[in-house]
């Protein structure tokens, strides 16, 4: 089966979306696979992600002294670059989004590492688990004050927000769920693993590190009287409250809001979808079906978003700000410059760092807000400089590829290889302004007649680098 060109394009926009772009050569490889397939491909949870972690690790510290989040930052970015199953980094960097927890207050790396890698362990899997993971996460534990949540002197901050940014949003709880809430997870706590085993031994704690949470359940310190949560009663602890928010269809919506803003079309922040509508309340209904008939099954439920009408909808299409972590990891996939750890990893982090997201240190309990957000003047200058710099430089080996294919395809009509340069780069769309602007200038440097085949490599590159300049580039 050879793909059309809608078919092309279809794969691209999932690869966009699902992913961290793709290009023409590498969409040539999978070429007999069909969309559906290439979705099931995605979502394998058997799927090795192909990564050497012995040497990862050699060059992306995880910090275990608890100092620093330049090596969780550095590592996570390599994994989006060269990882083979893109989606749980995607779906990792959705969770972290959804379930935001800072840095600016832990001052620990490696807790903040350990959390992202919990989120790709459960990316696709059951919301009870997703919400069991979280509520014992050591990281979200310190974020939220659940580590000073006690019998008889309860602290609501993680039942607030659990109930609130988590899982079913304002208006499907009282301030008495809260607190019943906040009462079922007195007892969960943390402690320093190693510094219960080193202690034991009379033993210095650095070989090992000082910061090696894990959680803990004290149930001396748990309240076991009888609560009301969601109108039921029962001598609940955390993981019954978590069944209970589970099966409610206000947290299949919210969810499912989330998800079809991450991975579809931009809705407005959280704390404002009590007050404004979905975008398409259909497309959400029908997530929320999947939701609670799969028994809260996200990996099904992003197999019906990825299959729906509504995904595929070209309106819907080059649409979306891509966030600073994805426009950085799509153009190294594009650049094929990273095939191995490195120290230059921090270099491409920091550049996400100014472009305005600190992957592990989000702003707020919200996470980043997206869209249009992502773009001021100062970041704008930030994204267009890498974007250019690095799809122009003709020395990376994913561009100099790119170029050799778009001379030796020996087209003559500069409107033609206009496209041809748009496919190379993952099937870039290009608005009608842009493309003829480019389309002119290609014709002005070629007033003789154009021909692929007599444009030298830094020609095609000056091509590439203008593309990469446009608002279009942004998208996804």
């Amino acid at each position: 089966m050879v793909s059309t060109q809608s078919d092309l394009q279809l794969k691209a926009h999932l690869f966009r979306r699902a992913a961290f772009g793709t290009t023409a050569s590498q969409l040539e490889i999978i070429d007999s696979k069909s969309y559906g397939q290439i979705v099931d491909d995605l979502l394998d949870p058997d799927a090795g992600d192909g990564i050497d972690y012995d040497v990862l690790y050699r060059h992306c510290p995880d910090f275990s002294g608890g100092l620093g989040m330049a090596g969780a930052q550095s590592s996570w970015l390599y994994r989006m670059v060269v990882s083979d199953t893109p989606l749980i980094e995607k779906m990792a960097l959705f969770w972290h989004g959804v379930f935001a927890t800072g840095y600016s207050k832990l001052t620990q790396g490696k807790i903040m590492n350990n959390q992202i890698q919990m989120f790709r362990r459960l990316a696709l899997g059951n919301m009870h688990d997703i919400l069991m993971g979280i509520s014992t996460d050591p990281a979200m534990m310190m974020w939220l004050d659940n580590d000073d949540n006690h019998k008889g002197a309860i602290n609501e901050n993680y039942g607030r927000e659990l109930l609130e940014l988590f899982s079913m949003g304002v208006g499907n709880y009282t301030e008495d769920d809260i607190k019943e809430c906040a009462r079922a997870f007195t007892g969960w706590t943390i402690r320093n693993k190693d510094y219960v085993r080193l202690k034991a031994q009379n033993d210095s704690l650095w070989p090992y590190g000082r910061t090696s949470f894990e959680f803990q359940y004290i149930a001396d310190d748990h309240d076991d009287g009888e609560k009301t949560f969601l109108g039921e009663k029962g001598n609940f602890n955390g993981e019954d409250i978590i069944r209970i928010i589970c099966k409610q269809e206000a947290t299949g919506r919210f969810i499912s809001r989330h998800l079809y803003s991450f991975f579809v079309a931009d809705e407005p922040p959280v704390t404002k979808w009590p007050y404004e509508e979905p975008r398409d309340g259909k497309a959400i209904e029908a997530l929320t079906k999947v939701y609670l008939e799969s028994g809260y099954n996200i990996m099904e439920v992003l197999r019906f978003l990825f299959n729906s009408e509504f995904f595929k909808s070209s309106n819907i299409r080059n649409t979306k700000i891509k966030g600073p972590a994805e426009l950085v990891a799509s153009i190294l996939r594009v650049t094929g410059e990273i095939t191995g750890p490195n120290p230059s990893m921090m270099k491409y982090a920091s550049q996400v760092n100014v472009m305005g997201q600190e992957l592990i240190n989000p702003p707020s309990v919200e996470g980043w807000h997206q869209g249009l957000e992502w773009i001021d003047t100062g970041t704008t200058v930030e994204r267009v400089n890498f974007s250019s710099a690095q799809i122009g430089d003709s020395t990376k080996p994913g561009i100099k590829n790119a170029i050799l294919r778009l001379i030796e395809s020996e087209c003559t009509d500069p409107s033609e290889f206009i496209d041809r340069c748009t496919d190379e780069l993952g099937f870039v769309y290009l608005t009608d302004k842009s493309r003829k602007e480019l389309i002119n200038y290609l014709s002005a440097q070629n007033n003789d007649g154009f021909n692929s085949l007599e444009l030298g490599e830094n020609d095609v590159a000056n091509i590439l680098r203008m593309i990469a300049s446009t608002p279009d580039y942004q998208r996804a």
